[in-house]
């Protein structure tokens, strides 16, 4: 599994360059964008097509084929393999047959999007591409209404406008969001705001031009605070412990956060 640029040739790393040069076959989802990349970096390895379209067929095809002495390198059209791309069944063909596989890691759009966007980064889901359909959409968000981790989607430039729309409509105007657009190209651009400002921000600062990752902030968990305990607690502890190691202690024997239970108590009021 080879990882290739998603804009800016140089970040194809060195690796990655030999590992295409020594196979055998690169099965490429585009083979004709992949031959383009080939060209550049002055590498002759055959290419085969491995799609949607033909990836049960060809996926027995090439576990022959490696079953047989060749090496195989599977690309996407951008990016890692398997990211919202074909090549698990590959995979999984491979490994029954006890072929080894190994990822040469390359650039993701996932992560170069999360890494600028000033979201909580330490849990998040990917989602990829919404459904096309507008109640499909819906129900899609709707499942994801209550999620805390932060959302990333993919997103075309058609379909931008009614998926931020959508989003806003499900988990509040207000939700804190990030766009990405453009990764490592030329105009690569990002964006942040409410969902309900970057929707309005579409067509004018931000351009209806190219290829979309959207970040969403996950929904605020507020803690269920058992106020009667916590006071009880606070009230003990209190008697014989200084105010501010009172409310410290409590909150870590009832289970809350100790600003959540400084601003239960009102202490310092």
């Amino acid at each position: 599994m080879v990882g290739t640029p998603i804009g800016n040739l140089q970040d194809l790393s060195p690796r990655a360059c030999q590992v295409l040069s020594d196979v055998q076959v690169i099965a490429a989802e585009d083979t004709r964008r992949t031959r383009g990349l080939l060209s550049r970096i002055g590498v002759q390895t055959p290419t085969i097509a491995y799609h949607e379209h033909n990836e049960e067929t060809r996926a027995v095809e090439l576990v022959e084929r490696m079953c047989s002495g060749e090496s195989v390198a599977l690309v996407s059209d951008a990016g890692m393999p398997l990211i919202s791309d074909p090549g698990w069944r590959l995979v999984r063909e491979a490994r029954r047959a006890g072929i080894e596989v190994f990822s040469v890691p390359g650039p993701s759009s996932v992560s170069a999007a999360l890494s600028v966007a000033g979201l909580p980064t330490d849990r998040y889901v990917f989602e990829g591409f919404l459904p096309r359909r507008k109640a499909e959409r819906a129900e899609r968000l709707q499942m994801l209404a209550a999620e805390s981790r932060t959302l990333v989607f993919f997103e075309s430039v058609h379909r931008i406008g009614a998926s931020l729309k959508a989003m806003g409509e499900c988990f509040g105007a207000d939700r804190a969001a990030g766009i990405a657009r453009e990764l490592t190209k030329l105009n690569e651009a990002t964006y942040s705001g409410s969902l309900a400002e970057l929707h309005a921000r579409l067509g004018t600062d931000i351009p209806l031009r190219g290829e979309f990752v959207v970040l969403v902030a996950g929904r605020k968990v507020e803690h269920e605070v058992d106020e009667v305990e916590l006071r009880r607690v606070y009230e003990l502890l209190s008697a014989e412990l200084a105010p501010g190691r009172a409310v410290s202690l409590s909150a870590r024997i009832v289970g809350v956060p100790r600003n959540v239970a400084y601003r239960v108590l009102r202490i310092g009021d």
